[in-house]
């Protein structure tokens, strides 16, 4: 009875192991943050620091910013807020500070359009809109991942016509 098992199991190991080496690509890329794989937001007008820790009228001029790094603490406070609103890179990104963190929430999946709007599983936020890119033509399987003319999209792959 017990060989028997362990023969089953081993079987049945074995044919997982050979099913999934088949298919070694994931549907879905399952990355933390916006995908558009810069470290660094490009600011499309700079934006002046508030200096407030200042007395002096001497050091109250600020300096001006034009990148903010991914994921920058930010303060929600309106006044000492570096990220309300800002565009970046080139219009294509649109920075808020969601809690203390600067996010786009044209891509960010966690705050797509404004900030707490959630995607769904198996969404990705792409241009501010939760799209299901396991079937989507236009966003198979990332945002502007376009499959060719007459192509389906499925399971995130371009498939064949």
């Amino acid at each position: 009875m017990a060989s028997n098992t362990l023969n089953l199991i081993a079987i049945l190991s074995l044919t997982i192991t050979i099913l999934l080496s088949l298919y070694p690509q994931p549907a879905f890329s399952f990355q933390m943050e916006d995908f558009d794989g810069e470290e660094e937001y490009l600011l499309d007008h700079p934006v002046i620091i508030p200096n407030l820790r200042s007395r002096s009228q001497f050091l109250k001029t600020s300096p001006t910013k034009d990148k903010i790094r991914k994921g920058a603490d930010c303060d929600p406070h309106p006044s000492l807020n570096i990220c309300k609103g800002i565009s970046a890179n080139n219009g294509t990104s649109l920075l808020y500070c969601c809690k203390t963190h600067c996010r786009n929430v044209l891509s960010d999946r966690n705050n797509y359009g404004k900030c707490g709007n959630r995607c769904k599983f198996g969404q990705r936020c792409c241009s501010g809109v939760c799209t299901n890119v396991a079937n989507n033509v236009n966003h198979c399987g990332k945002c502007g991942n376009q499959c060719s003319s007459g192509v389906q999209c499925d399971n995130g792959f371009c498939g064949y016509a």
